[in-house]
């Protein structure tokens, strides 16, 4: 199944998320089955990004969205553990600090953007500004009308510079998100990820949901797409991220350069270098 074109919202597409399956896994009925598929794709990101770093012309931005529970970080631990490092970086934005405050909200965010050659995934990101602050009622509806603007000109601008920008919300259901709470009460190993506002939030669900319409209607561009992907079955999630991002990268047609030295002279360098090692050099 192509899961690009599946979940795929289209420019200015009326999205209705209570219209979707949260729970949706297609012609995978367990993990077991799309064991292989999961795989194969991850291997073939792993491939891409060894293009791409050493290409050094494109860059990639991926960015997690979702409800509190919602998989952001199992998304990161599983899908991009094959990658080199070396090449890729993942920037958190939580409540912003006083500077940041000072400045136009995508002060904090532009500096995190993918030099050439490398991965960025923001485990939430610069969208922070039109849900939270909406649903606290920090800002009113012209100030997040202009910033969806504001917003799609920045993603404009890095594509522009050469970055492909894949944009994920990450769809759980309200009671799949209650069942992942009780899983942080019970394994002492997730208790640090309870917050008090886990519940607070939660009773702002409805409020949260209409937000994050409105905001990938606005936002999901031809340059910059959002994917709603269901994500109950965090195997399923983990998939079609997965099988996404690598079926973009590979559509960039990356390459591997050109060397930059002589290889014939390189080569001849090297073949002294082996004779002289097994004892065929001449003597001081």
């Amino acid at each position: 199944m192509d899961y690009q074109k599946k979940f795929r919202v289209k420019p200015g597409e009326k999205l209705r998320l209570k219209k979707l399956d949260p729970s949706f896994t297609g012609e995978h009925e367990s993990e077991a089955i799309a064991k292989e598929a999961t795989e194969h794709s991850r291997a073939k990101l792993a491939h891409e990004q060894n293009l791409l770093y050493a290409e050094h012309k494109h860059s990639v931005l991926i960015v997690l969205q979702a409800m509190d529970a919602g998989g952001k970080d199992g998304t990161i631990k599983h899908v991009f553990s094959g990658l080199n490092p070396q090449g890729v970086h993942v920037a958190s934005f939580k409540q912003p600090t006083a500077p940041e405050v000072a400045h136009d909200f995508l002060w904090r965010v532009h500096p995190h953007a993918p030099g050439r050659g490398e991965i960025a995934i923001f485990n939430r990101s610069h969208y922070e500004d039109v849900l939270v602050t909406r649903v606290h009622k920090l800002i009113d509806k012209a100030t997040w009308t202009r910033r969806y603007r504001e917003i799609c000109d920045f993603e404009a601008l890095l594509v522009r510079s050469g970055t492909t920008i894949l944009k994920f919300f990450l769809h759980i259901s309200k009671e799949e998100q209650l069942a992942r709470f009780a899983q942080r009460l019970e394994d002492p190993g997730r208790n640090w990820k309870i917050s008090e506002a886990d519940y607070t939030e939660r009773a702002l669900w409805d409020d949260y949901i209409e937000a994050f319409e409105d905001a990938i209607r606005a936002t999901s561009t031809h340059e910059a797409p959002w994917y709603v992907i269901p994500s109950n079955a965090k195997w399923f999630r983990n998939l079609a991220v997965s099988q996404i991002i690598a079926d973009a990268m590979a559509d960039l047609d990356l390459a591997y350069p050109p060397p930059s030295v002589n290889l014939a002279e390189i080569r001849r360098k090297y073949h002294a270098a082996a004779h002289e090692a097994v004892g065929g050099g001449k003597k001081a």
